[in-house]
């Protein structure tokens, strides 16, 4: 069968090395409360490991645009080093050739939920679980491989999860929860185990379900053999009462506020205060957060809706 023209030209624009007329510093996105968003700034050490990363993926991709793993790590490493919207070209470009590849469709859905576009991210993501929902859940490799070179994620997980919280960041509760119900059946690993509990809390906590809330932290305990997200398992704790919030809080905020932490336990503890009453206290935390400087995290994106939620209201 011929490839499409349309196509071979989205292949052949793929081999530009820029992707982008826009200026240097432009912002790559805008967030929820109309603050331009430049690409994220690394520590040296970390960016010049992410550009050679991407050099790599970028000649594999060039010696077999046909190959889709080669489309989807590409994108991939466009997005580590602050891409986005280039991945998303490369994510469109692999779909005009593969369109039933569920990979696509969550690596791209999961870009949207990053520019903060949860309409767009949802269309693809719903696409990705129809295409997985009679197939066999596989292993996610992640990124930056962890300290034991064992993946956490599966793609079925990693699927459900960025449909949920897409949802869940338009305020769609209601909607977000039997996909997280989803979820928790692909959370096999105890690092998705507490991801997936950590949303699913919250989800409920909103809801006033609080009884149904309480349950799902059953599972969790101090000595599951977490490997990487040991912020959401942190949070879980302090959930059960085994970790003082006041304490999590002032540590968080003396620690690196430019990593992760820093907008995903702060998210947590905010929203906390919220559905526990204490919104003038919640809302604080949240209005810090919602600055945080690792603006693709998704505690940052769940504190900017929040916050312009907030104005809206006003």
């Amino acid at each position: 069968m011929k490839t499409p023209f349309l196509v071979l030209v989205a292949w052949a624009c793929a081999s530009c090395s820029t992707f982008r007329s826009d200026p240097p510093g432009a912002p790559e996105a805008v967030s929820l409360t109309g603050e331009p968003l430049a690409r994220p700034v690394m520590k040296p050490e970390d960016a010049q490991r992410r550009e050679e990363d991407l050099e790599q993926a970028k000649k594999a991709f060039d010696a077999n645009r046909h190959d889709v793993d080669a489309v989807i790590w590409y994108g991939r490493r466009l997005a580590y080093v602050g891409r986005f919207r280039d991945a998303i070209t490369i994510y469109t470009m692999g779909l005009a050739e593969h369109p039933d590849d569920a990979r696509l469709f969550r690596h791209r859905g999961h870009r949207w939920i990053t520019l903060r576009q949860f309409d767009r991210a949802i269309a693809d993501l719903e696409i990705a679980a129809r295409l997985v929902e009679k197939t066999p859940d596989e292993p996610e490799p992640a990124g930056t491989p962890n300290a034991r070179g064992i993946p956490v994620d599966t793609l079925k997980h990693n699927i459900y999860y960025h449909l949920a919280l897409a949802h869940y960041l338009r305020g769609e509760f209601e909607a977000s929860l039997p996909v997280w119900e989803e979820c928790a059946r692909w959370s096999t690993s105890p690092d998705t185990l507490c991801s997936v509990t950590h949303w699913r809390y919250m989800t409920l906590r909103r809801l006033g379900r609080d009884e149904e809330a309480q349950k799902t932290l059953e599972p969790i305990r101090k000595d599951l053999d977490v490997v990487e997200y040991h912020a959401y398992h942190r949070l879980c704790l302090a959930y059960r009462g085994e970790i003082s919030f006041d304490d999590l809080w002032d540590e968080i905020r003396k620690g690196d506020r430019d990593g992760s932490d820093f907008p995903t336990i702060g998210y947590g503890i905010a929203n906390w205060h919220l559905y526990n009453g204490r919104p003038a206290l919640g809302m604080g935390i949240m209005r810090e957060v919602a600055q945080a400087s690792l603006w693709p995290a998704f505690g940052r994106v769940a504190a900017e809706a929040e916050v312009a939620g907030a104005h809206d209201s006003d």
